[in-house]
Order: structure tokens, then C-alpha cells, then sequence
């Protein structure tokens, strides 16, 4: 039986492990395809055309083929557009690629993710400061809610009442949208929830909700923090800690 091959697949490269002193074996977030595992063959080696462009965070389209668990690199092209980001912008690049590899389990197809993925990427290698945590926080958000780990943010989840929009609640993990106490600063008002479930509900996610995201980041930023720990079943995710540790130096 002849092995399916496929060519011109929207791509990122999410992870690399050697394979052998020539070859690594890939991670690759693709637009129809989902998470997969190729293997690069001589891909170390000093003359491959290659090794300059299989990158993290490079828009890239692939060719690879087999019917195995991990499939076979045939071909990688890079699409352009920015250089490699750098510092800040790097590790938060690299905490994505984190998430996906944690969350997304082997060849589920997330197109919609993949384009937002996609967004954040362009956001990374272009703006710092409130722009990029902004993207950051737009990205989790659609991330939980695309592998259905987000509950609904115009009710409380347990009595699925309507949220009062000057009451304020916190997002929990296992306990979705509780009200909480007045002074408790990692926490929404209702109508700043509503604002963000109505964001998500946009036919273009991403812009909505980013701009959504940039009027509560402060807030927000711990509340999905402890839910994406929980779900990837850690503390501290290792993108964290790095920079923790480097922040510390």
C-alpha cells in the first residue's frame, strides 16, 4: 500500500528532539492536521537546506508522508514575514508551544486555533508590553475554549444564573464562574465576563477578544494562569519558571 503523502501544509514547529547524530524528530502544530510527529532526517548535518529554517515560532508549509505514529519530513519551506523573536518576546513564543504540546493531544485538527495561533505569532514578533500580554491572554482563552475546558462566561456555572454585571466573580478550576468577594482583585465584574463570552462569540475571535482581554489583564492574568496549571497538571509550567529564573539573575 502506497504511504499518503501530503505537501503545502500550513505548519509551525513546535519542538525539536534529537533522533540521532544527523536527524531530529519534530513537534509540528499543523493547520489541517493538528499536533504531529515527523522525523528529519539528516536535518544536522552542515548542507542541509533545512536546518536554517525548521524554527520554532517560522511560518512554515511542509511535506512529509507514512501512515506510522511519526510521519517523514519530505520537505519544509519557510513563508516569511519576521525574524526570530528574541528576549521577552521568545520565552512567551515558547510558552505557547508549551501549552499546545501539553493540551493537544496527537492528530486533532484545530484549524480555527491554528489561525490564531498564527495571530499571536505576528503579535510576538512585532509588539512588547501590554500589546503582547494582551495577545497572550486572548490565546489562552481560546485555547480552553476550543478543547472544551472553558465554561460558559455570561452565567455562574454551577446555577447557570445570569451574572449581575456589578457583582464579581472568579474563574476556578472544576468550579467554573463563582461570585466572590468585593475586594478580591483576581476577579471580573459580570459585565466584564459578558464582554468577554461576547468576544468569543465574533466571527474573528481573536481581534475581539484581544481587544476584550486589554481592559482586564491585570485580573485576568492569574485566573487562567491557575486553570492552564491545572489542566497541564503542574504548578509552574517550565516556560514559567525559566523566566522566573532568568528574571532572578
Amino acid at each position: 500500500m502506497a504511504t499518503k503523502r501530503i505537501s503545502d501544509e500550513p505548519a509551525y514547529v513546535l519542538h525539536r528532539y534529537d533522533w540521532s547524530e544527523s536527524s531530529l524528530i519534530l513537534e509540528v502544530f499543523t493547520r489541517h492536521y493538528g499536533r504531529i510527529a515527523l522525523v528529519a532526517k539528516g536535518v544536522k548535518r552542515p548542507s542541509s537546506s533545512f536546518r536554517p529554517i525548521l524554527l520554532p515560532l517560522q511560518p512554515l508549509h511542509v511535506a512529509f508522508g507514512g501512515d506510522a505514529e511519526i510521519r517523514t519530513l519530505k520537505g519544509a519551506e519557510w513563508m516569511g514575514g519576521h525574524v526570530m523573536p528574541t528576549g521577552d518576546a521568545l520565552m512567551s513564543g515558547l510558552y505557547l508551544n508549551e501549552l499546545l504540546l501539553t493540551l493537544l493531544a496527537r492528530d486533532d485538527p484545530h484549524p480555527g486555533l491554528f489561525d490564531v495561533y498564527a495571530n499571536v505569532v505576528q503579535v510576538i514578533a512585532s509588539e512588547h508590553g501590554e500589546a503582547l500580554q494582551s495577545a497572550l491572554r486572548a490565546f489562552e482563552l481560546l485555547l480552553l475554549r476550543e478543547i472544551g475546558l472553558l465554561p460558559l462566561l455570561d452565567v455562574q456555572t454551577m446555577t447557570l444564573i445570569d451574572l449581575d454585571p456589578h457583582q464579581r466573580y472568579t474563574l476556578v478550576p472544576e468550579g467554573g464562574l463563582r461570585q466572590t468577594h468585593p475586594t478580591d482583585r483576581a476577579s471580573l465584574t459580570g459585565a466584564q465576563w459578558v464582554a468577554l463570552q461576547a468576544s468569543l462569540a465574533q466571527s474573528a475571535p481573536f481581534t475581539a477578544t484581544l481587544r476584550a482581554c486589554s481592559v482586564v489583564m491585570a485580573e485576568l492574568k492569574p485566573q487562567l494562569r491557575t486553570l492552564l496549571n491545572y489542566h497541564c497538571g503542574v504548578t509552574t509550567l517550565r516556560t514559567r519558571q525559566m523566566m522566573i529564573d532568568l528574571q532572578s539573575l
